[in-house]
């Protein structure tokens, strides 16, 4: 078992990772709601790491721009200086990524060879480092579906590719969670773990729907709450419109805004109902701390809907949907107080 000494080192590396993760997730929601995420149109690894430094350098990056729909169907009078703002959106968020992947494989090397980690948490931290790669690649695929024949990247590849960043950061704080010392709490109930399972798979599904929403920009639409064109429900026919009918859930704007609404007011519920059977576990304070947040996320969706998508709000709603995230996450380790590690 490592000691209690490297026990708070690694945490304090893991704690470390997933507020980067946090800043790429922020970097990231930036990126596409200031249209920069197809700037930068070839997958470099390792020497794209170096931007654009000289005036050639630059035309000639722009030059690649200019091939893609985007820029000839949207933007065909962008001129360099705008170009060099969403290129440098789109290198810092690939940046961030790139400094993550270096300090998470420089920590675990570290930490490894100290043999300051144990069997389960090698397995663990493991599967995270797959994870990251895993993210990486799929953020490539994201980026390729609009490149070709699209003005924008496919709404479904920027949900899983948040819905990724999303699990890696919960990963990393069930893991640090867990390397606390453990504190004696009243055994949660059965119903309590029930529904703070329920709450953290509540709020993954409503960060990626929140991510469909933002694909489609469907918050530019239905500017009004809490009705829908005067109605709480739109029309069956208008949910449905498309075909097959299965496809409304990802590509049909008023179907995708519907759910993200009706999946804030379950996430709100059982935040209430997670904080009403936590009470007695020693962690109550906590399960009204998410209510408070939820209420508060609630609040800035509304705020961003009505306001039809300002950059510092809809950047804010983001960045509270992975605070929320991490309390749930953090609810959900202190319900199993036996599996830590």
């Amino acid at each position: 078992a490592a000691s209690a000494p490297d026990r708070a080192g690694v945490a304090n590396w893991l704690w470390f990772v997933a507020a980067l993760v946090f800043a790429m997730v922020v970097v990231g929601g930036a990126t596409r709601l200031t249209e920069s995420g197809l700037s930068i149109t070839e997958w470099k690894p390792v020497t794209g790491v170096i931007p654009p430094l000289s005036h050639a350098d630059w035309v000639a990056a722009f030059e690649k721009y200019k091939q893609i729909p985007q820029y000839k169907e949207l933007f065909p009078d962008m001129d360099l200086a705008r170009f060099q703002t969403i290129f440098l959106w789109e290198w810092s968020h690939r940046l961030l990524g790139r400094l993550i992947g270096f300090v998470f494989a420089l920590g675990l090397a570290w930490f490894w060879l100290r043999g300051a980690l144990t069997s389960r948490l090698k397995w663990q931290l493991s599967g995270v480092l797959a994870l990251g790669a895993l993210q990486g690649a799929v953020g490539w695929w994201m980026v390729a579906s609009g490149l070709v024949n699209r003005v924008e990247v496919a709404q479904e590849r920027l949900a899983i590719h948040l819905l990724l960043a999303s699990l890696t950061f919960a990963a990393l704080v069930w893991i640090a969670g867990g390397l606390r010392a453990p504190r004696r709490l009243e055994e949660a109930s059965t119903t309590a773990r029930v529904f703070a399972v329920l709450l953290a798979l509540a709020t993954l599904k409503q960060i990626f729907l929140g991510a469909l929403v933002a694909g489609l920009r469907a918050g530019l639409t239905y500017n009004t709450w809490p009705l829908m064109d005067g109605r709480f429900m739109p029309p069956v026919e208008q949910l449905f419109k498309n075909d097959p009918w299965w496809m409304n859930f990802f590509d049909n704007i008023t179907t995708v805004q519907f759910d993200h609404r009706m999946a804030a007011y379950a996430v709100l519920a059982l935040a209430l109902l997670n904080a009403i059977f936590a009470r007695q576990t020693g962690v109550a304070r906590r399960g009204w701390a998410i209510v408070a947040l939820v209420l508060c996320q609630v609040g800035l969706g509304i705020a961003t809907l009505l306001y039809s998508v300002p950059l510092p709000l809809a950047l804010a709603h983001q960045a509270l949907a992975m605070v929320v995230l991490g309390m749930v996450t953090a609810n959900l380790r202190a319900a199993f107080p036996a599996h830590a590690e």
